[in-house]
């Protein structure tokens, strides 16, 4: 699509395996002409990064194409003097440049903020590291496993009882990835207006702190860490039943409602021996009482009865499942991409502009020369 609000911005992106190339991810499918910078040989470390033995035709890994798609490439070596000129013609038409490396890499190469202004002062310089370019952690690797685990998010998944555990995704590489690009929006933004360009900073851990806003503000209040229900847990502030439920055939989730209501909908009246306000005080307790309860009849008919009394509840599925819902169908997040002649699905853009949805059957970049 021509009309895409990126179209005519160019990246370069000198990124590899998620939080970097997931940022020029979201550009390309709004329209920017996103140029990976890959060093000979090998490139990008992430197409060899395969997730479940799954490869593409060319020998890269499919994760590799499902987060390079739309994207172009170009092979440089930084330490080579006509590749390093060739560089700095494609920075001096260039609208963004952003980076995953660690502190200092750019800097040795020459392609700092500031030397790259040096070439081009409007540039939108980007850049994700895992620990921010200062203090003592600043070199030690930013591996999003890493940073769960330094960060305390691991202390917010799970049962109480069950010890640390990690997202079952790169959540930390994905949302600094996402927060790049909204500060490289707005940085476009302020530059259509002033001419300026700007260096925009991002890093895992402050990714990872600010996805936990809602409970380090209470620890911030109270100076005590908020625990995980040891009971069916779902939410580490919220008091009960909000949590996820096994049933004879599966499993529900149960999300804020009136404890009484509750009691109603499903006919468990010993629920009413706990006061409504002590969800929290006997969270744990409330909590066993219920999972004894609906452990007897099936996930259908349980969600039947609560939505007829208006309660916040979902069955919870497999991928299989969800696939046979025409709430999943609708929404058409399944894209096609072809690599060589051949293809694969993966996920859509989740953005719509004007009703359209965004999509692109081109694939991850073969190498290529500087062009």
């Amino acid at each position: 699509m021509n009309d895409l609000p990126l179209n005519g911005i160019v990246v370069l992106e000198f990124a590899q395996y998620l939080s970097g190339p997931s940022a020029g991810l979201r550009l390309a499918d709004l329209g920017a002409r996103v140029i990976k910078i890959e060093k000979p040989g090998t490139g990008d470390a992430g197409r060899k990064l395969a997730i479940k033995n799954l490869w593409a035709e060319d020998g890269s890994s499919l994760l590799f194409h499902a987060i390079n798609r739309n994207k172009d490439s170009v092979v440089a070596d930084l330490k080579n003097a006509d590749d390093k000129e060739r560089l700095c013609e494609l920075i001096k038409g260039a609208d963004v440049l952003l980076h995953n490396f660690r502190p200092g890499v750019m800097e040795k190469n020459g392609l700092d903020y500031e030397e790259v202004r040096k070439i081009n002062k409007r540039i939108i310089y980007a850049e994700i590291s895992g620990y921010g370019k200062t203090g003592p952690w600043k070199n030690k690797p930013g591996q999003d496993l890493l940073l769960q685990s330094i960060t305390g998010l691991t202390y917010t998944t799970g049962n109480g009882d069950n010890g640390p555990v990690p997202f079952g995704i790169s959540v930390g590489d994905i949302l600094s990835g996402q927060q790049l690009v909204q500060g490289i929006l707005a940085a476009l933004i302020r530059r259509q207006k002033t001419n300026e360009g700007a260096l925009i900073e991002v890093s895992l851990m402050e990714s990872l702190l600010d996805f936990q806003f809602e409970l380090l503000t209470t620890y911030y209040a109270t100076g005590i860490q908020p625990k995980r229900s040891i009971q069916n847990n779902g939410h580490t502030l919220l008091g009960a039943p909000y949590g996820l439920y096994q049933t004879k055939d599966g499993y529900i989730a149960l999300a804020m409602m009136d404890l009484y209501e509750l009691a109603d909908a499903i006919g468990c009246n010993a629920l009413k021996d706990f006061g409504r306000l002590e969800v929290f005080e006997r969270r744990d307790e409330i909590k066993l009482v219920l999972a004894a309860f609906l452990v007897n009849e099936t996930s259908a008919s349980w969600i039947e009865r609560l939505h007829e009394f208006g309660l916040w509840a979902m069955e919870v599925l497999d991928w299989d499942k969800m696939e046979q819902l025409e709430a999943y169908r609708i929404l058409e997040m399944e894209q096609q991409v072809n690599t060589n002649g051949n293809k694969f699905i993966t996920t859509r853009c989740p953005v719509r502009i004007n009703g359209k949805r965004l999509v692109s059957d081109k694939a991850a970049p073969a190498f290529t020369g500087i062009n």
